[in-house]
């Protein structure tokens, strides 16, 4: 081969060599830009980026005329992140960094171990007052070698300490039978195996500081094994040691759940933020977030509240639903009821970080979906107004007989929609502070008049003669009275069928004098007991809570936020309880009293039902649900009657006739200053001799074309007609409030 040939050869062989580069290389680039090109881009996401929810706002509550009741504020909160430290940092010290600028700042932090934070050291269970918090600490408590194996030779020594109280407690364990003879180990073993039987029985209503201590683990042993359990340098004094074992203890909590993460502060401001930032903190992450914000004061017993998923919730059924560990739902009241309407759901955004954790890029992979807006069918000038007035004739009431324990409800329903305009209770509470202040929450938990019942809706009361109206109805259309009969009243009711040799019952109408013959209209306006009781008899039982049942009485309202059924007297309710219904049991139903106990709602509902006719309508809260630019309507509330009462024009015109001219005669000083024509019936429930009546009260107004009904019962509030006064102001305040303007005035702005 000659020089050229050589040099020729070469070449070849060269540029063979860098078309085979050139070739691997693009093949290379093919796989990876081409081929493999997901999964290397996906590979390359995860080692600068994380994956973050993207919280959702919750959908405002506004009343019927877009005054707004529950918003929404934007916050911002500091979260404890151990993966943001970079490698070989200490964890411990990155805590307790992190809680002394908390504490040189005035930043609460939170942490439920129940151990108090300053010496002397002590158990603060007590103060515990969710369960799921003393049942964690429970767990951990299992879970730590040192306590567990304290708790058990405790148990083994006192096994009554988790002996059973009741049937419903598992029975004691025994120790289990091994054949032939038993060396030291197999005792041990045996042993140990009972110790562990009983520790599992331990429950959180066992678990007391006195126990701990009992079993040897007083606060500072406790706080001793627990720097061991979470490797606590030694060189940390014990106070530094407290500090950092508090946010180690919710940590471990939250490993139980990886979902979960743990919120150090909450709700904290820019300056805070700028020294976080500033410093480098590490583990340190600040979050944005939503808080609930309560924009009235009234309502409180309506509003309800929203709180963390609990333990105890079916995590399961909240999973299926979209929820995860984190999130907050509606835990009572409205919150709790429209739920499904109010909640968002949350979005998923990629943050980038630079090896310093700086955040260097980010981008949405699911938008959040804020929650519908819920406009309620309660009118907040009018709940207010219902509120004050309740609120004066109690605490009027009060002053007189020094009483700190008398409650009441009332209850305004709008006429032919079930729709509920005002629900008050008293002693009433402001629910935004029961929400952020542990002291005044603790209070009212204790309080002996239960300012936390709703008694508008879970208030059980006799109706007494507020009741009458509806057996006139009864009466009537069943044919047992004619509008013109007239029965006589000499001041008491025989009842007629009597057992030969024996002595003839009779019942005492309220007037003892009697009032003479009168007709039903008449009836009514008398209140008079001997007619009704009459009607009663001729009525039956039956007859009776067959209208009484279909009024709503005896059965769930319907409303969303829940409310109690009630007691309808009867022969099945009485032998459900092992008891006997007499006939005389019949006649005292028919005026109100005998087993009936029904809620002011109840009363306030079968007063609209009977005025609009008959047409019975669900009470309800819901007026609409929107979304959140209030472009869509969602849902509405119940508009169709769940049944409808036969009830005559002339029945109609009779009852409301004596109801009118009772607001003309004896309760003409109160509703003189009425700025409607209305009608009336008061109701008194005897509770003993010794004891303060109750006073019940219903009305209806206008006269002519009912809107609005109003029902109310004080307790021990004597005689029906002075609640009048009361029921007088809110439906003065209804037909004065000035018109129904809307006020949300463009996409999701409000106006207080």
């Amino acid at each position: 081969m000659d020089q050229h040939e050589s040099r020729n050869f070469r070449l070849y062989v060269l540029g063979g060599l860098v078309t085979a580069v050139l070739l691997v290389y693009l093949g290379v680039l093919y796989s990876v830009q081409v081929v493999h090109h997901q999964d290397y881009a996906t590979q390359s996401v995860r080692s600068i980026a994380r994956s973050e929810t993207v919280e959702a706002s919750r959908g405002v509550i506004t009343d019927r005329n877009g005054r707004l009741l529950v918003g929404n504020r934007f916050t911002y909160n500091l979260t404890f992140d151990p993966s943001l430290l970079k490698e070989g940092e200490d964890q411990n010290k990155a805590i307790l960094r992190l809680i002394q600028l908390c504490q040189a700042n005035g930043v609460d932090w939170m942490e439920n171990l129940p151990v108090s934070r300053q010496l002397p050291y002590t158990y603060t269970l007590d103060e515990l007052r969710d369960p799921v918090l003393k049942r964690r600490f429970l767990s951990y408590l299992k879970a730590l070698d040192s306590s567990r194996e304290a708790l058990t030779s405790y148990l083994l020594r006192h096994p009554e300490t988790v002996a059973p109280q009741s049937e419903d407690d598992p029975p004691l364990p025994e120790l289990p039978e091994i054949e032939g003879e038993l060396t030291e180990e197999q005792e041990a073993q045996r042993r140990r195996q009972l110790g562990e039987e009983l520790l599992e029985l331990l429950s959180t209503k066992h678990l007391t500081a006195r126990l701990l201590t009992a079993a040897g683990i007083t606060p500072q042993t406790l706080l001793e094994w627990m720097r061991e359990d979470f490797d606590l340098a030694p060189s940390l004094s014990l106070g530094e040691a407290r500090l950092v074992l508090g946010v180690q203890y919710e940590l471990y909590l939250r490993r139980l759940d990886t979902t979960v993460p743990y919120i150090l502060a909450e709700d904290i401001d820019m300056a805070f933020i700028s020294l976080i930032n500033d410093g480098g903190y590490s583990g340190a992450k600040i979050t944005s977030a939503y808080a609930r914000e309560i924009q009235t004061s009234s309502a409180a017993h309506i509003l309800g509240m929203v709180t963390p998923i609990y333990p105890d919730d079916d995590m399961e059924a909240l999973r299926a639903k979209g929820y995860s560990g984190d999130d907050i739902i509606g835990r009572t009241g409205a919150e709790a009821a429209f739920e499904d309407y109010l909640r968002g759901t949350d979005g998923r955004r990629v943050v980038s970080v630079n090896s310093d954790g700086k955040i260097t890029g980010e981008y949405y992979t699911k938008d959040p979906q804020p929650g519908s807006n819920v406009e309620l069918t309660i009118d907040l000038k009018l709940q207010q107004a219902a509120e004050e007035a309740l609120a004066a004739t109690v605490s009027s009431m009060n002053e007189k007989d020094g009483s700190t324990t008398r409650g009441a409800g009332l209850a305004v329903v709008k006429v032919g929609t079930g729709e509920v305009l005002a629900l008050a209770s008293y002693p009433m509470y402001d629910l935004a502070a029961y929400i952020q202040d542990g002291e005044y929450r603790a209070q009212l938990n204790t309080d002996e008049s239960h300012p936390l019942v709703n008694r508008a809706v879970n208030g059980r009361y006799s109706p007494g003669s507020t009741y009458k109206p509806m057996i006139a109805v009864a009466a009537l259309e069943e044919g047992v009275v004619t509008l013109t009969e007239k029965v006589m009243d000499p001041g008491y009711w025989l009842y007629p069928d009597i057992i030969e040799g024996t002595k003839q019952w009779r019942w005492y109408c309220w007037n003892r004098g009697g009032h003479g013959r009168l007709n039903v209209t008449q009836a009514i306006t008398a209140s008079c007991n001997t007619f009704f009781h009459e009607m009663g008899y001729r009525l039956g039982i039956e007859k009776i809570d067959e209208y009484a049942y279909a009024f709503g009485f005896g059965r769930s309202t319907g409303i969303e936020i829940g409310d109690s059924a009630g007691l309808l007297a009867g022969p099945e309710e009485r032998e459900a309880r092992g008891e006997i219904w007499y006939g005389g049991d019949t006649v005292q139903a028919a005026i109100g009293q005998s087993d009936n106990l029904f809620t002011p709602l109840q009363i306030a509902n079968y007063m609209a039902t009977l005025v609009s006719g008959g047409k019975h309508y669900d009470a309800h809260l819901l007026k609409t649900a929107k979304t959140y630019d209030n472009a869509q309507v969602v849902a509405v509330g119940n508009k169709e009657p769940s049944n409808v009462i036969e009830i005559s024009d002339s029945t109609l015109n009779a009852v409301k006739t004596g109801m009118h001219n009772l607001t003309k005669t004896t309760l003409a000083p109160y509703f003189n200053s009425c700025v409607v024509e209305a009608g009336a019936k008061t109701g008194t429930t005897q509770l003993g001799a010794d004891i303060t009546n109750n006073g019940c009260f219903v009305c209806f107004a206008p006269y002519d074309e009912p809107e609005i009904a109003v029902a109310l019962v004080i307790e021990q509030g004597d005689a029906g007609a002075r609640l009048a006064s009361t029921a007088v102001q809110v439906v003065n305040a209804y037909f004065t409030a000035g018109g129904t303007e809307t006020l949300i005035t463009g996409e999701n702005q409000l106006l207080p």
